[in-house]
């Protein structure tokens, strides 16, 4: 097991809900220290949100996994006491992770130039709804209302005329992260060529606009974008999804010449596929919608399982849909590292997307109680036992 690639690296996460924290999490999986700002009730991520019927958790698991490997410093950084314990933490720190918004941080005395005056080799990440200026700086937003809804998948991904989706938790805020953690770690490659630190940040909207980036840069360049036809209506069946005959679904994507479909229909051997209709690409594309309807006939003959093995065999390119109840039976994912067991045993866990030869990722360590860590941060920063109780007592820390 070698050291952590960023041992020694520590950073103050002082973020809620998801994709600032999230960034921090992943600088913990290589090692990093990460110091979770929460406020004397601890961080509202905490909660479970809306729990569905059967939930077992009585703590949100989301936090469970944007909260590993962190030690929680619960403290009321609203107070001048607060912030005078934050500042001395920050200006032994090499990053600094917010996502309040610009006012907030205003308010706060938190700002960037409040900040890189204690610490000017600092790395000062801050993550927004809609960006760092315009006149929506200060707009709150979530991932369901900024990566999905304005950046134009909300209104994409759905059939036809059908009422838009909201997107699942976290489906935006994640691949943000990873975005804002770039920026994290780019900065700190400028660092040490520089020695000086950086303010860096990312936003919903950018994250959002690249994610549908394909999209954006047709409607930049003038096309019209069309939202997906009902499946149904579909005009590239082979690129389209059908139900198997045990319910569960595939999705096939297949490039759309003769050859590769030649494959395809030596591997599903069916009759129905020898009409006159569908024998050229230029046939199948004109005959789209009865080609649809002649698929779900036949994939409507056997179970997904059976389909799959059918089709791995040949190497038609297909996808199976899983239920979220088949995630974590997918073996794939645990052999593969997607997939990770915490620390203790206790649970499973969804790694950071990537891994770095040589270098071992930190085994999940369960999220922190609230204030679980207090005396150890502040012991560290060279507060007394003293220093402590006296915080403790005048309501600046839990």
């Amino acid at each position: 097991m070698s050291q952590g690639l960023f041992e020694g690296l520590k950073v103050i996460d002082c973020a809620s809900y998801i994709a600032a924290p999230a960034a921090a999490t992943v600088l913990s999986d290589f090692g990093a220290e990460i110091i979770k700002i929460e406020p004397l009730t601890g961080d509202p991520y905490r909660i479970p949100g809306q729990p569905p019927v059967g939930a077992r958790s009585p703590v949100n698991p989301n936090w469970l996994m944007d909260s590993r490997n962190k030690k929680s410093l619960a403290i009321n950084i609203a107070s001048d006491s607060g912030r005078d314990v934050l500042y001395k933490l920050v200006a032994e720190a090499d990053v600094f992770i917010t996502n309040f918004p610009p006012n907030v941080r205003k308010r706060l005395r938190l700002t960037y130039d409040d900040i890189s005056a204690l610490n000017p080799r600092l790395i000062y990440a801050s993550f927004t709804g809609y960006g760092e200026s315009g006149p929506e700086a200060n707009k709150p937003g979530f991932d369901a209302t900024v990566w999905w809804a304005r950046s134009g998948m909300m209104d994409l991904v759905r059939a036809g005329d059908a009422a838009p989706v909201r997107s699942p938790p976290g489906m935006g805020d994640h691949p943000s992260a990873m975005g804002f953690y770039s920026a994290i770690v780019t900065a700190l490659y400028r660092r040490e060529k520089t020695g000086k630190g950086a303010h860096v940040g990312s936003s919903l909207l950018a994250n959002g606009l690249w994610a549908n980036a394909c999209s954006v840069q047709s409607a930049l360049c003038g096309d019209t974008v069309e939202r997906q036809p009902a499946r149904a209506e579909h005009m590239m069946p082979w690129r389209n999804s059908y139900r198997c005959s045990d319910g569960k679904w595939l999705v096939l994507s297949i490039v759309h010449n003769d050859g590769r479909w030649d494959v395809f229909r030596t591997a599903v051997q069916s009759p129905l596929l020898d009409d006159p209709r569908f024998q050229t690409t230029a046939d199948r594309k004109e005959h789209a919608i009865a080609l649809a309807s002649t698929l779900d006939k036949i994939f409507a003959e056997k179970t997904a399982a059976e389909w799959g093995a059918i089709l791995d065999h040949h190497g038609v390119v297909f996808g199976a849909v899983y239920a979220m109840s088949d995630v974590p039976n997918d073996e794939q994912a645990k052999i593969s590292g997607a997939l990770v067991p915490s620390e203790d045993g206790s649970m499973l866990t969804v790694s950071s997307p990537f891994w770095i030869e040589g270098e071992d990722k930190t085994k999940p360590k369960r999220a922190p109680t609230i204030g679980q860590h207090n005396e150890e941060v502040l012991s560290a920063a060279g507060f007394s036992a003293d220093d402590v109780r006296k915080l403790r007592d005048d309501g600046i820390v839990k």
